[in-house]
């Protein structure tokens, strides 16, 4: 009796369920259409058998067929792998865009017009203001991608072109009046402010303004000698050479303090300045008057002075010049090594930029602006940050010397030009000086940084917009 009992109960169950599930198999055509209905209804069909077979009565047919009715009931379910899977609805729309009505149904009647109160009851009713059309995804060119990263990352704003120039011309004139009292013995010219930042060249804020020192050397007592004819065979340089000392012997010159085996050397130069600037300069005194902070770089074996306001920050470098008619163009003490180290560097810089400004000038060119983007690509990049100013103006006077369209529009186009140049050079090791061809501009740079400067560059040509 208990068992009958219980048997009646899951009977119960079952038939309240099935009529559950028969009345979600009769309103599934309207919430899922034909086709979701027919694959529910497979499924629930499964299911239901399921649900009926274990609330029914055990007989000794079913306790002999258990794993029948399992397999039965399985088989069932895998209808569901054998019917076609129906086209997924399509994603919902943005919400930036307009939502299109749905299509009236031909069998189904439109909506009827309501009467207007001032016109007809058959006028068309008044329609809704559409929705606001997304705005264009922006699909800049390269061109266009180059123009925003010399507006963000090159041009520096003009207030803080003309603070720099304030406070290098401070700078300069402090500097001056310490080298005086400091060694009055030797003879320096003044002091002159100069580079990038006072010819229009100055990409960001990383250039240096260049603060030279020259030295007023007594004419007829100094000869400049080619580093190529030297024991350095360097073409880069030029040795400073004490002459006349049959009639006025050493000792006769403030500078013959500085002699090396008959030379000037600019390595004795800059170990004195060097000194003078990282201990004797009082900078902090000197900071607090201009109204910025003042550091010598000691790590680095130029002279530089980090200058920190606080509107922006500046690098000055000062630089112990020479000038003379045979080398046409200024002699810098630089840090050079081995047998050349007591020559001086040949500066091309004033050539260039004069170069620069005479093409731009004839064609209203954008030779200048190229070099200011190719320094501010370069120096934002951990392997071509060895490319300096030098290197990149001469990539670039080598192309402005071509007639070719130097407009605006064609800046983009010179860009690639001008790293397909860089490749090329980088591939042979040699960037010939425009001025000098015997002189090889990469000539000073190891083997390991050409490599890793030339792939940067040779994938920056497949893919340019990843150097912005």
């Amino acid at each position: 009796m208990a068992e009958f009992s219980q048997n009646r109960g899951k009977r119960r169950d079952g038939a309240v369920l099935g009529g559950a599930v028969d009345f979600l198999l009769a309103n599934a055509r309207l919430v899922l259409g034909v086709g979701g209905a027919a694959v529910l209804g497979i499924a629930t069909l499964a299911v239901k058998r399921l649900i009926d077979r274990a609330t029914s009565p055990r007989d000794e047919d079913d306790a002999k067929g258990d794993t029948t009715c399992l397999e039965d009931g399985w088989q069932e379910l895998g209808l569901l792998k054998a019917t076609p899977r129906l086209q997924p609805p399509p994603p919902p729309a943005a919400l930036s865009q307009p939502v299109p009505p749905p299509a009236p149904s031909p069998s189904a009647p439109g909506p009827l017009p309501l009467p207007s109160a001032e016109g007809p009851a058959d006028a068309d009713p008044p329609r809704s203001p559409p929705l606001s059309s997304p705005a264009p995804s922006l699909c800049l060119t390269f061109q266009e991608r180059l123009l925003a990263f010399e507006q963000d990352h090159v041009i520096m704003p003009v207030a803080h072109v003309a603070l720099a120039k304030q406070l290098a011309g401070d700078i300069a004139l402090e500097l001056q009046a310490y080298l005086r009292s400091r060694f009055p013995e030797l003879p320096f010219e003044a002091l002159v402010p100069g580079g990038p930042l006072y010819d229009g060249l100055q990409a960001g804020a990383g250039d240096p303004v260049r603060l030279l020192v020259p030295l007023a050397l007594e004419p007829g007592l100094w000869s400049l000698v080619p580093g190529a004819d030297t024991v350095a065979r360097d073409p880069r340089c030029w040795a400073v050479r004490r002459t006349q000392l049959e009639f006025r012997p050493r000792g006769s010159s403030p500078w013959d303090r500085f002699l090396v085996g008959g030379y000037l050397s600019s390595r004795v130069l800059l170990e004195l300045l060097r000194k003078a600037l990282i201990v004797s300069v009082n900078w902090p005194a000197i900071g607090s008057l201009l109204g910025c902070l003042i550091r010598p770089r000691v790590a680095s074996e130029e002279l530089l002075l980090d200058v920190q306001h606080e509107c922006l920050e500046l690098t000055a470098a000062v630089l112990l010049a020479v000038t003379g008619a045979q080398a046409g163009d200024l002699l810098l003490a630089w840090p050079l090594e081995g047998m050349a180290g007591n020559l001086w560097l040949q500066d091309w810089y004033p050539a260039e930029a004069a170069r620069l400004r005479a093409l731009d000038e004839r064609d209203a060119g954008t030779r200048r602006r190229l070099l200011l983007l190719l320094c501010g690509v370069c120096r934002g990049h951990p392997a071509l940050r060895r490319l300096g100013r030098g290197h990149l103006t001469q990539v670039v006077l080598h192309l402005g010397e071509q007639e070719a369209d130097w407009a605006e529009a064609a800046l983009g186009a010179h860009f690639l030009q001008a790293l397909e140049l860089l490749v090329g050079s980088l591939e042979q090791a040699r960037l010939p000086c425009h001025f000098s061809r015997g002189v090889n501009l990469l000539a000073g740079l190891r083997e390991e940084d050409i490599d890793d400067m030339g792939y940067a560059l040779y994938c920056g040509l497949q893919a340019p917009e990843g150097l912005l």
